[in-house]
């Protein structure tokens, strides 16, 4: 393994659908030295952008329903309008960012999500070799910073909407072969919080009983479950560490005084 560390951020849409806290969370985040990646999705830009040229996003439980239309809209805003904000922003603060869809390089294979109860449609799930290590490895090692969209593809030229937590966990699980990856969730909340209603209720560090625990409780609920099952997965392949935190005090993550750590035991 290289002794070289490596962070890989993943930004939450309500960060991106505010342009003033985008910008601010840019600027920190490019002023992190050594290796690192970027992963976002899209917000509500997608939905917006739809609804103006009259296609209407469907959700189901909260998750997106992706038909051939809603792809498109998708695709131009990830992998097009947002991710090249993003990279011509952090260019601004001297990160020599290099925006990303899974099918640039080959760097990301999904395959369509097989249809159970719900048909999700153009939706991509990542399995176990999809990550092209040694390509994104040439772009880390090249000085560039990669900056990934939510946006996959299946290698018979089929592009994918990918959910961007899942991208992020990827990547990290991929690369701690090569490197010692710290996994960071950045969000509108300041952590984990034991009461959903006080932002200072920080659970500054989560073991796996301690999940199961509070999941059963209610205390961790709705969305914040998948994302931890998320990180904890990354823990068990290998990933050093995970945390999830406000966007706006990502400085602090260089003093491990971000958010809630997730740990083993």
């Amino acid at each position: 393994m290289s002794n070289s560390t490596l962070n890989i951020i993943k930004i939450g849409g309500n960060v991106i659908d505010d342009d003033i806290q985008l910008e601010a969370f840019l600027e920190k985040f490019a002023a992190i030295p050594g290796k690192k990646i970027l992963v976002h999705g899209g917000g509500k830009i997608a939905t917006r952008l739809g609804s103006r040229l009259g296609i209407e996003a469907k959700l189901v439980e909260g998750r997106r329903v992706t038909d051939k239309e809603m792809l498109d809209v998708v695709t131009m805003v990830y992998a097009g309008l947002t991710n090249k904000r993003i990279v011509a922003s952090l260019q601004k603060y001297q990160c020599d960012a290099i925006g990303l869809s899974g099918a640039d390089g080959n760097v990301i294979k999904s395959i369509k999500r097989p249809v159970k109860d719900i048909d999700y449609g153009y939706v991509g799930d990542i399995l176990v070799d999809s990550v092209n290590v040694p390509a994104i490895k040439k772009f880390l090692e090249a000085g560039f910073t990669p900056v990934f969209s939510a946006i996959t593809h299946n290698g018979n030229g089929q592009l994918l909407n990918t959910n961007a937590d899942t991208i992020a966990s990827a990547l990290s699980t991929s690369l701690s072969g090569l490197y010692d990856v710290s996994l960071i969730y950045c969000f509108e909340k300041n952590g984990v919080l034991s009461d959903v209603l006080d932002d200072n209720s920080v659970i500054e560090t989560i073991a796996i009983e301690q999940f199961e625990n509070y999941k059963a409780k209610g205390i961790i609920s709705e969305g914040m479950i998948p994302k931890l099952q998320n990180a904890f997965e990354a823990i068990n392949k290998g990933v050093k560490s995970v945390y999830i935190g406000n966007a706006t005090n990502l400085h602090l993550f260089q003093q491990q005084k971000f958010g809630t750590r997730l740990i083993i035991k």
